[in-house]
Formats: structure tokens, sequence, C-alpha cells
């Protein structure tokens, strides 16, 4: 069931999509070569717990850290670690905030200093895919517009969408209805209408979209071994254009 939001509950959201906009800008300046992701973890959860919120990950299933830190070749789920950050890594931050009884969603990849031009070409059509799709959550679309439009741009830059993993809607619980692929045929699934509250996320490798779970359960990985960028926003749809609500107002 797909559970269109009234006024109060969206402000409600809002204020937890603050916090994860904050919180990812916030981090933006400390990914630094030396840096381990479990400092990035502990700045994380104590950012948003400074800011009234909780992160929404930390226990969320059993899952072990407060926000999902998946570097390289780990397509999501990544737990934090001692490793340190090198020059050239990517580090893709998924964060979770609950506020008020609702929740936001959102996920940045970040460079470590410099990285290659091909690499550098992954996260920009990764990200520029999420906002492709976001344009099609208009009233009247189907979900897989949103995930034909997503397929159709990283395909045509010869990189692959993940397919183990989608989209999903939000707002009382972290994964409501509908679930939101990013790959399909377009005007199939639901109708988007206002009030429509999702959670956008392409996932997007340099080879084929085959992932492996790790021994820890959770980190997902590209069977290829090559690397995978993750961009994500919550979204209400309107009367007119989309919303982004993780975003710094």
């Amino acid at each position: 069931m797909i559970i269109l939001k009234s006024q109060e509950e969206i402000e409600k959201m809002a204020q937890s999509c603050l916090i994860v906009a904050k919180t990812l800008e916030y981090l933006s300046d400390k990914i630094k070569p030396g840096v381990t992701t479990k400092e990035i973890e502990r700045l994380a959860d104590a950012y948003i717990r400074g800011n009234e919120g909780i992160p929404a990950f930390k226990g969320y299933r059993g899952f072990p850290a407060s926000i999902c830190t998946s570097l390289n070749n780990e397509v999501i789920h990544g737990i934090a670690s001692y490793r340190g950050l090198k020059v050239g890594d990517i580090l893709g931050i998924d964060i979770g905030v609950k506020k008020d009884g609702y929740y936001g969603d959102g996920a940045y990849t970040f460079p470590v200093g410099k990285i290659k031009s091909d690499v550098e070409k992954l996260l920009e059509v990764t990200e520029e895919a999420l906002y492709l799709g976001i344009e099609k959550a208009v009233p009247g679309n189907r979900v897989s517009d949103i995930s034909h439009a997503i397929q159709t741009y990283v395909e045509a830059n010869a990189f692959s969408v993940v397919r183990a993993f989608v989209g999903h809607g939000i707002g009382r619980e972290l994964h409501e209805d509908p679930q939101i692929p990013n790959f399909g045929p377009p005007n199939r699934g639901p109708r988007l209408k206002p009030g429509m509250t999702l959670a956008i996320e392409p996932m997007v490798n340099q080879g084929g979209y085959e992932v492996l779970i790790l021994d820890d359960g959770w980190t997902a990985v590209t069977m290829d071994g090559k690397l995978s960028a993750h961009f994500e926003h919550t979204i209400l749809v309107t009367d007119d254009k989309p919303v982004i609500l993780t975003k710094v107002k």
C-alpha cells in the first residue's frame, strides 16, 4: 500500500531529510586520505544526534553501523572499519535519519583526493541519472518512468545499473511501497500522485551489474571487482515539479 502524506507529515519528513542533507554536507570536507571510515561514521553519528535526529540504520534489521560507508567496489551497505582512505578512492555514504517518527534517506559518493577521469565520469553519470529519474516523478507518470530514465542514461554512458537493490517509498517507515527499480521499461507500475514520498537511488557499476554479499551479511560488492557509485535523494511528488527534501535550503 502506497501512503500519501499529509502536509503535517511532509513537514516532519522535511526535518529528517534536512538533517540527512546537512550531515552529508558536514562530512564533505572530512573525507581525506588517512581518515578511517570508522571516524567518518563517528562524526556522522554525533552530528545527527546533535541535531536531534536518530541514525536510522543503527540496529535496523541488525545492521551494526550508524551509516553505510561503501568503498570503491562496495555497492551499498558497507560497514565502517579502521581502514584508512587513500587518494583515488571513492566512498559512498548512505545516511538515514529518524526524527519525530518520520524518516529521511540520502546518499552521495565522494572522491578521495584526485580521482581518475573514468572514475570521475562514473560519479557524474550516476548523479545525473538520479536527477533525470527525479524529473520523471510527476503526477500521471508511473514508477517505471523513473526507472527507465535512469537505466537509459546510465547504459548510454556504457555503465550498468544494479538490479539487486532498488529505491523505495519512505515516511513513517524507512522502507515503504512502492519499490523503485533503476531499470525497466517505461509506463509500468503504480501511477505517481501528489503526496507520495520516494527515495530514488541509482547504484551504478563500471562493469557488470552483478553483485555479491560479503561474509558480514551486509556489504554488497561488484562481482567483477570494478567500482560502483551511489547517489540518493528523498523527494516529494507534488501537483507540479518534484521537490527534493534531502537538500540544504
